[in-house]
């Protein structure tokens, strides 16, 4: 890898500013880098046409900068539209299927001058943590080829970690920003709910669980990128002030960090709790005060909540897809799993769903008065095999369900909060972890800023990337 393509992403666009870089330069260095490594990992797909690049870089070149990210290679996790190129959703009923128009933060990407080159891989549909599809087949693991990179922005974290991208947008329903990024020793954001607008279509009050983010290789580049995704779109309800991030500055000393742990029982692999307790006494040695608590809320309630409203909501967009004969049968059994529950609701069972929830957001709240961060893993297990579609178990617990092991990253998701995934180390195998840090809504630079202190005192991206 060339030291360019080391570099993070403030490094790279600071360059190209001063023209100490050409933006023809670092297009050269990461279609080389992905002609390397891309076929031994899978992750970047659609990739445009070399010369169309390379027009736009030499473009970019050419002009003054139109944004922060002037030049900047990326490519779009493909469950997002980026006009002219295809979006399949991972899905034999959308292969092909054209964008015609940008989704809402792809357009603020590009018009922050970021240069477009193709989509990375996600699982069909972005439903279980596994980025595997018939489309465009699985995505491996840098660390360990014979293991899951996670999901559902898979595809995004492995173009980061072997250096094929510097940022990389995602998002997050149930962690798929923050499992791959544990998973390939990367810092992955979920934002507050309504930072970073949805999209401005169809039903726009009941199905507030998902949302964008970034995905870096620093605290200081997922600051870069979710600036330019960040702010209100007047066609989108519930939106949260603009307010930028600018550089993120350290800040750990007098922090008070919650210790979730198992949270009361949750079951995890041998060395994953222990390899995040080291972490925190990282943020710790910074001045941060660990805590570990009691569970504050009923994991069985929340488990509940989870499951009636990801199903109601997953199964008003996919239900289409069920009732045409023609696409029916390419569904996999998770998404008619998601639909055949989403269709067996009531409007009081969604009712009694986002009650609990409700009651738990204000449980949070209490929390958030007394701790700055709650702290739990980014995953219950390591990494499994890629024949493997999703655990069955997890420390001898039989699973009921293809999402029941990662039952861990529904509380920020719940209920919108922001959470920063950070490397956590490595266990025994030599595979990654990582840990989350959850905040109040709307205190995600106070997150950054912890995930910055923890950044200078570790460096883990930067200290060990992957074996090739």
């Amino acid at each position: 890898m060339t030291d360019i393509l080391r570099k993070d992403a403030r490094e790279q666009a600071a360059r190209i500013a001063d023209k100490s870089l050409s933006s023809e330069t670092l297009m050269q260095a990461t279609l080389e880098r992905i002609a390397e490594v891309n076929p031994r990992v899978n992750a970047v797909v659609s990739l445009r046409d070399a010369d169309d690049l390379f027009a736009e870089a030499r473009a970019a070149d050419a002009t003054a900068p139109i944004g922060p990210l002037h030049g900047l290679p990326i490519a779009i996790k493909d469950l997002a539209d980026a006009k002219g190129l295809p979006t399949s959703q991972g899905s034999p009923a959308f292969a092909g299927q054209m964008a015609q128009s940008d989704c809402l933060h792809v357009a603020r990407l590009r018009a922050a001058g970021a240069i477009i080159i193709g989509k990375t891989n996600t699982p069909e549909f972005g439903l279980g943590s596994h980025t595997y599809n018939p489309v465009h087949g699985t995505t491996l693991n840098p660390y360990n080829p014979a293991v899951t990179c996670g999901g559902s922005s898979g595809g995004a974290a492995v173009a980061l970690a072997t250096g094929m991208l510097s940022i990389a947008d995602g998002s997050d329903m149930m962690g798929s920003l923050r499992n791959p990024a544990g998973w390939n020793n990367l810092f992955g954001m979920r934002p507050s709910w309504g930072r970073v607008p949805s999209e401005p279509e169809g039903e726009a009050y009941l199905h507030q669980l998902a949302t964008n983010g970034p995905m870096a290789r620093s605290p200081g580049d997922l600051a870069l990128q979710l600036d330019v995704m960040s702010g209100p779109d007047a066609r989108v309800p519930n939106p949260m002030p603009y307010t930028a991030m600018g550089d993120v500055a350290p800040d750990a000393k007098g922090k008070r960090i919650a210790w979730l742990g198992d949270w009361g029982g949750l079951p995890y692999e041998e060395g994953i709790l222990d390899l995040c307790c080291t972490a925190l006494d990282v943020l710790a040695g910074q001045g941060a005060e660990v805590e570990a608590i009691a569970p504050p809320f009923s994991r069985d309630a929340l488990w509940q909540s989870w499951v009636t409203l990801r199903a109601f909501s997953n199964a008003s967009g996919l239900a289409p897809l069920m009732e045409d004969q023609q696409t029916r049968g390419q569904l996999k059994p998770e998404a008619i799993w998601e639909i055949e529950t989403g269709q067996a609701l009531s409007a009081m069972d969604v009712h009694a769903a986002s009650v609990i929830r409700s009651d738990w957001y204000r449980r949070a709240a209490e929390l958030f008065e007394t701790y700055d961060a709650l702290a739990i893993p980014t995953a219950q297990v390591w990494p499994f095999p890629i024949e493997q579609t999703w655990p069955r178990e997890v420390a001898g617990v039989s699973m009921d369900t293809y999402h029941r092991w990662m039952e861990l990253v529904i509380p920020c998701s719940l209920i919108g909060l922001p959470a920063v995934a950070m490397p956590a180390g490595f266990g025994a195998a030599g595979l990654p972890m990582g840990v989350q840090l959850i905040g109040r809504h709307g205190n995600d630079l106070g997150l950054l800023a912890l995930a910055e202190a923890y950044h200078r005192a570790t460096n883990w991206p930067s200290a060990r990337p992957p074996l090739h």
